[in-house]
């Protein structure tokens, strides 16, 4: 079970950190840093099967195409934006975590423009003139 050794990972990272932090506070950020991409390459096997998946349901279910890859990026920013800001705010940096989640949910918006333009575009075609 992956998830086990995720959380054991994990684990032992936390105690490493604990312990080298008193003495080394940087080699305990970067320890925590290098744990989180270790997890997000263990499961970027796991993330192309499931988008993989998705696109062929999609296919079958004749959804458009563009769609589906948006929305797959605005899920790998919403990701990518907190994860960036959680290593930030490890490193003791509020501010600037913040203005990475911030950044991250603009560009969502940017992205989500295209979509929501196609509904309102359907619900105005399905209401009566």
């Amino acid at each position: 079970m992956e998830i086990v050794q995720i959380v054991g990972l994990g684990l032992m990272t936390a105690i490493l950190v604990l312990i080298v932090k008193e003495q080394k506070p940087m080699f305990a950020f970067l320890l925590t840093v290098f744990t989180g991409i270790t997890i997000f390459l263990f499961l970027l096997g796991k993330i192309t099967s499931l988008i993989g998946v998705l696109e062929e349901l999609a296919g079958k279910a004749d959804v458009d195409m563009i769609f589906l890859r948006t929305i797959l990026k605005i899920i790998g920013i919403a990701y990518i934006a907190e994860f960036g800001a959680q290593i930030v705010r490890d490193a003791g940096q509020e501010a600037v975590a913040s203005k990475i989640e911030l950044s991250g949910k603009i560009l969502i918006m940017i992205m989500a423009i295209p979509i929501v333009t196609a509904i309102i575009e359907t619900v105005v075609r399905l209401l009566p003139a």
